[in-house]
């Protein structure tokens, strides 16, 4: 797919998926040797293989209470941006935080996340 529109619903019905915790769903759309890149920037995992355990775990990875409270997407090209507004029990007024898709053709081939990790920490 080369529509920035076509990516954007990709980016799109994975959140629905996460959301669902459809995982199968959602790992199709990423390439095999894909790259996700977690809050702080340094966390690196390669491979559908290790993001689905990342998945499996994800409630562990979250603030606890954690909810998005707004999702819109900004698409150029091969990449989408998804900014989300979230809250959770202990930052009830909510922030947001950023995170870039990258594709090559119709398959996620990056997932970086953009987190204000002190700000992150705080809400644990």
């Amino acid at each position: 797919m080369t529509s920035t529109t076509s990516h954007t619903d990709i980016v799109q019905r994975g959140w629905e998926a996460v959301g669902r915790g459809d995982w199968d769903t959602l790992i199709a759309d990423y390439l095999p040797d894909m790259l996700f890149v977690m809050p702080g920037q340094t966390d690196m995992l390669h491979g559908t293989a290790a993001f689905r355990g990342a998945l499996e775990n994800l409630g562990a990875a979250l603030p606890p209470g954690f909810e998005i409270t707004g999702l819109r997407q900004i698409s150029d090209g091969d990449e989408v941006v998804s900014i989300l507004n979230w809250a959770s029990t202990k930052c009830a007024s909510g922030s947001q935080l950023a995170v870039l898709f990258r594709f090559v053709g119709d398959k996620i081939s990056e997932e970086r996340w953009f987190v204000d990790t002190e700000q992150w920490k705080a809400c644990f």
